[in-house]
C-alpha cells in the first residue's frame, strides 16, 4: 500500500467518524435542551418569551458544533491539506 492510498483511506475513515460523532452529540444536546425548556414552560408559562428566546440561541450554538464537524469532514474528503504534502513527498523521492 502506497502513501497516497493510506492518506485517502485515513481521510475517509476520519471524515466518517467526525460526521458520526459530531452529529450524535449535538442531537442529544438539542433533545435535552428542548426537554428542559418544555419542563420550564410547564412550570412557568409567564416566562415563555424569555425561555423560548434563550432556547433558540442555545439550539443555534449547539447546532453550530454539528455544522463545524460536517465542514471538517468535507475538507478532509474534498480539500485535504495532506494531499499536497504527500504529492510533494512522492515527487521529491520519486516513489
Amino acid at each position: 500500500m502506497d502513501s497516497m492510498t493510506l492518506i485517502a483511506m485515513t481521510s475517509i475513515v476520519i471524515a466518517g467518524l467526525t460526521t458520526g460523532f459530531g452529529t450524535m452529540a449535538p442531537a442529544l444536546g438539542e433533545g435535552r435542551s428542548v426537554a428542559a425548556a418544555l419542563s420550564s414552560l410547564a412550570q412557568q408559562p409567564d416566562a415563555a418569551a424569555t425561555i423560548t428566546r434563550t432556547l433558540f440561541v442555545g439550539l443555534a450554538m449547539i447546532e453550530s458544533t454539528a455544522i463545524y464537524c460536517f465542514v471538517v469532514s468535507m475538507i478532509l474528503i474534498f480539500a485535504n491539506p495532506f494531499w499536497n504534502y504527500a504529492l510533494a513527498f512522492v515527487q521529491a523521492t520519486g516513489h
